[in-house]
């Protein structure tokens, strides 16, 4: 039988049985450094990329503190979306249906969208893990119907997003009814100036892990660049989809409009399209959801609420209908793909417009392949900046060929010929060399 390294964090039973039949081994870096932070009891601040396994690394530590003899609430966890919540809560189900019958943990999930007066009444018994969104978990502990008072551990997932949604006050009035010596753990992908004084109000002398990757993106990631050329953006994605016949692949837009726009036109191509957004209401977002679980789509138009937290299995393709504000959003978009050792292909279609959020892109260490498409489907091009080197090397040659005739003090007739006799001569034994090179 394979050694199962999380072994040595002294894991109950059921929780090394549920990684096993997972599959999961060997702890993430992100993993292997939070999670005896979190047994000793101790705050801390996570900082790691998307697809690191954040999740268990808070998950399984708080799975192995919960009493199941003491039925109150001993462990909330805050998420800033419906989708996030509900993810974090069936990783936790499925952790725990392994555990003995004499010692059940009770997780319960809260989110906005669903019935809150039958809630209320569900909470006769208060469960031990509660999951949710801050705004419903506040609602909840308002109407004196979760007591949440008794916990002593607060999770706060996605923390930037969080406080970009408005949902920052929430989370505050929920930990401020929580005990002092209250275990707070935060994860976030950055740490903005206006979240400071809320860590600050309730972390003293957090434990910081920050996971700076080697790597900006996963190593058997593809990323790609098509030139727009004043061609049709939405045409150009739905040759794309055609030409790259994906498992499933998730087209990326900035606004909540654009993605409505790249849904329709690819509908009325006769694409079956899901989309992710947060135009969608509560009902229209549980269901697509529930269809792209279910494989019912091979193609997702999303903005990047679907970039962040949300675990969409099986993507195969990312495609970038344009780049990100936010160049880190980026690197969530194409974090998609390209999973649990799968490859991955990211294709970002760009406008000339882009090349300085290229050249940054580029200087984050990724290494993007060049492409167009022509009929029979993709083909590889030259690199975008290739003539920009041209006219550069051609620059030096005149240089030389400056210091090789020097300007007299009284110019003779033919000078200037010289000067441009030396030059061309200077640029075809460039040429010569070059074509040697290749």
């Amino acid at each position: 039988m394979k050694v199962n390294k999380f072994d040595r964090f002294k894991f109950q039973p059921f929780i090394i049985d549920s990684l096993n039949k997972f599959g999961f081994y060997s702890p993430t870096e992100i993993q292997e450094r939070m999670i005896p932070i979190v047994l000793k009891g101790e705050s801390a601040i996570g900082q790691s990329q998307t697809g690191t396994g954040k999740t268990f690394a808070y998950v399984l530590p708080i799975l192995e503190k919960i009493d199941p003899k003491r039925q109150e609430v001993q462990a909330v966890i805050t998420a800033p979306t419906r989708e996030l919540a509900s993810q974090i809560y069936h990783q936790i189900l499925k952790v725990t249906e392994n555990c003995s019958p004499d010692s059940q943990i009770m997780t319960r999930c809260y989110i906005g969208g669903t019935d809150k007066q039958r809630t209320i009444e569900k909470l006769k018994v208060q469960p031990q893990i509660v999951v949710g969104t801050p705004g419903r978990i506040k609602d909840l502990m308002v109407e004196q119907a979760l007591f949440i008072h008794t916990s002593k551990i607060l999770v706060v997932d996605e923390a930037d997003m969080i406080l970009d949604m408005g949902f920052i006050e929430d989370v505050d009035q929920v930990a401020a009814k929580m005990p002092e010596n209250l275990q707070m753990l935060v994860f976030s992908a950055t740490i903005p100036e206006k979240l400071k004084p809320f860590l600050k109000k309730y972390m003293e002398n957090p434990k910081t892990v920050h996971i700076d990757p080697k790597n900006k993106a996963a190593e058997n990631l593809e990323h790609a660049l098509l030139p727009s050329r004043h061609r049709s953006k939405k045409q150009l994605v739905h040759d794309a989809l055609l030409a790259y016949n994906p498992y499933l692949a998730i087209v990326f837009t900035n606004t909540k409009k654009m993605a409505e726009e790249v849904a329709y036109y690819l509908n009325e191509k006769g694409l079956k399209v899901g989309r992710v957004h947060g135009n969608l209401n509560p009902r229209e977002r549980k269901k697509m959801m529930k269809q792209i679980q279910d494989l019912e789509f091979q193609y997702i138009v999303a903005t990047d609420l679907a970039s962040r937290g949300i675990d969409i299995e099986g993507v195969s393709h990312v495609i970038n209908y344009e780049l990100p504000t936010d160049l880190d959003f980026y690197i969530h978009r194409v974090g998609r793909t390209a999973r649990a050792g799968n490859t991955g292909i990211a294709l970002t279609i760009y406008e000339s417009s882009d090349e300085d959020a290229l050249n940054k892109l580029e200087k984050m260490g990724i290494q993007f392949k060049h492409v167009d498409l022509k009929k029979d489907g993709f083909v590889e091009i030259d690199e975008r900046n290739k003539r920009k080197t041209r006219v550069r090397k051609e620059d030096e040659a005149a240089k030389t060929a400056k210091t090789l005739v020097k300007k007299p003090q009284k110019v003779k007739p033919g000078y200037k010929k010289k000067m441009q006799w030396e030059m061309d001569k200077i640029k075809k034994r460039q040429r010569k060399l070059n074509q040697k090179k290749k």
